[in-house]
């Protein structure tokens, strides 16, 4: 095992934000998380709206993988995936999931929690249009979650592929989005002395409440 496991228990960032205060927070979680997000572009930070999409199977076993945001609209938050795939699988018998999005370079990160919908069909037609290429033959090419043999099987799919939609592959039937529509927005800070910001925006009677949580 790598000599760098010993060394884990004195690995530490020591954060220096200033304190994050009431006052500073946008009424409205969305405006607030635009905000931020808009920090995080700003800062070039490497796929800002990348964040890991928790979902729970059958036996109530938590899996975690990262997804892209790809819209936040109606106050929704929108991913797109395989209907066929394991995280498809899970939100068909689950709904509840969780984003989480780690902006540690800006010593910040945001966790979303709430229920999952798909989004209408047409929307997701709209968006895969709008991707490149090479990403809509590959949404045709892989069987997302199943198992394959080798690497080879997977480039000869995509071949395939592009040469029976050539420039202009539809959207699959199986493929399209996903909306989040959160219940609790959780806004992250770090402060010295590990003092961190933590602010919780949650829905009571149809209005969101703010609170100020322990770090």
């Amino acid at each position: 095992m790598s000599s760098i496991i010993n060394d884990l228990h004195a690995m530490r960032e020591h954060y220096d934000q200033p304190p994050l205060r009431r006052e500073d927070l946008n009424s409205c979680p969305f405006m607030q998380f635009s905000n931020w997000l808009e920090d995080a572009v700003k800062a070039k930070i490497y796929d800002p709206n990348a964040c890991s999409l928790a979902t729970v199977d059958g036996l109530g076993h938590p899996v975690s993988r990262a997804v892209l945001l790809k819209a936040l609209e109606n106050q929704e938050f929108v991913f797109y995936s395989n209907y066929n795939s394991r995280k498809a699988s899970h939100l068909s018998k689950n709904v509840h999931a969780c984003l989480h999005f780690p902006w540690f370079a800006l010593q910040r990160q945001v966790i979303v929690t709430g229920k999952v919908e798909k989004i209408e069909t047409e929307r997701a037609k709209t968006y895969f249009a709008s991707r490149p290429l090479e990403s809509r033959l590959g949404a045709w090419a892989s069987e997302q979650s199943k198992e394959i043999d080798s690497r080879e099987s997977l480039e000869r799919s995509y071949l395939e592929m592009q040469e029976r939609f050539g420039d202009d592959p539809p959207k699959p039937p199986h493929w399209g989005g996903y909306a989040l529509v959160a219940d609790t927005i959780e806004f992250w800070q770090g402060g010295p002395s590990r003092l961190h910001d933590r602010f919780m925006y949650q829905k009571v009677n149809g209005q969101w409440a703010i609170q100020r949580l322990n770090p």
